[in-house]
């Protein structure tokens, strides 16, 4: 049997046999470092050809994604993130120029969010290699995590549109695409790809609406791999299903102007890289949260007791499908 035969999935099941099961299957592993709060720890890999190149991003803008991926993972979790160490493999004949960019990019993305890099290593490799360790601390009672959703008609809520990054990098890949867009438009869909900024500033919005309501009680995860491998991923986590409103997923009025809105829904839906919160909690707390945040925010659906995931049509167009994690961008 080899990796390919059993996919991203497959592999991850059989390495977390070799964690805590209390431990990992969130965006960030939890530690308990005293009675009031625990550590939240994150590791990303990026890898030359793979999560970045020069031909899309640069060493800049792939300095900053590396850094927005964790401090996401950190966001995730409810936690606020501390520093992050950076091991960095690279051939002897890379450019020091590419380095020192790279590093100012990651940089530039921490100094938001006042994160220092607290070390890391370098070694030699024939393929450049980025591995990101992000330390964050979250007060035990208010630990976002993906198996807290409940089974009756609570809301699940992305913070923000879906799409712009993969109509970013569609637009980077293939210079004649979009001749139509005007160049602001053309620059917002591209900094949506190599600039995302994590979603820290939704927490203390949720602190605000939940934070003295007794019991603290939300699901989620971060929209990288895409808005409905979120929704299936915290869905598998907590036994529950949903009913997702394709009618009431934010996208960009720019990207609906740029592409069919079946090609729209997609990237939205699978394109991923858009960094932002997929939420499960009460609806009259949702509707809260939406309001407050706004930019984008919506309610996409409800959970449900079936366990089955289904993308829906409020307004009778279109039949009833269900979501698959298999449409999504898959390593293996």
């Amino acid at each position: 049997m080899l990796i390919k035969d059993i996919g991203e999935q497959g592999l991850l099941t059989i390495l977390q046999k070799f964690c805590p099961a209390e431990i990992v299957g969130d965006d960030c592993a939890v530690i308990p470092t005293n009675p009031h709060k625990s550590l939240a720890i994150t590791t990303d890999m990026l890898v030359d050809g793979v999560h970045f190149s020069d031909r899309t991003t640069g060493p800049y803008y792939a300095g900053w994604r590396a850094a927005a991926a964790n401090l996401s993972d950190l966001a995730a979790m409810g936690a606020i993130p501390l520093a992050v160490t950076v091991a960095l493999a690279v051939a002897a004949d890379t450019a020091v120029d590419w380095v020192e960019e790279f590093y100012r990019g990651m940089t530039a993305c921490l100094e938001v969010y006042h994160t220092p890099i607290a070390g890391g290593d370098v070694v030699r490799s024939s393929v450049v290699t980025v591995a990101i360790t992000a330390f964050g601390e979250v007060e035990c009672d208010r630990t976002i995590r993906r198996s807290n959703a409940r089974s009756s008609g609570w809301a699940i809520v992305a913070t923000g549109v879906h799409g712009a990054s993969r109509a970013g990098l569609e637009l980077l890949l293939n210079p004649e695409f979009g001749q139509n867009l005007e160049k602001g438009d053309r620059t917002s869909l591209i900094l949506a790809h190599q600039r995302p900024k994590p979603r820290l500033d939704v927490l203390p919005v949720i602190w605000e609406i939940l934070g003295c309501e007794g019991e603290f009680c939300i699901a989620g995860m971060d929209s990288s791999d895409g808005l409905a491998d979120a929704i299936i991923q915290v869905c598998r986590a907590s036994g529950v299903g949903a009913k997702v409103d394709r009618q009431k997923i934010p996208i960009s009025p720019i990207l609906r102007e740029l592409v069919s809105p079946e090609t729209a829904l997609d990237w939205a839906l699978y394109g991923g890289e858009d960094f932002e919160l997929v939420l499960f909690l009460p609806m009259d707390h949702a509707e809260l949260l939406v309001e407050k945040i706004g930019n984008g925010a919506a309610i996409v659906g409800i959970t449900t007791e079936n366990t089955d995931i289904w993308l829906t049509d409020s307004s009778g167009i279109y039949p009833d499908i269900v979501l698959k994690l298999d449409r999504g961008f898959q390593h293996f």
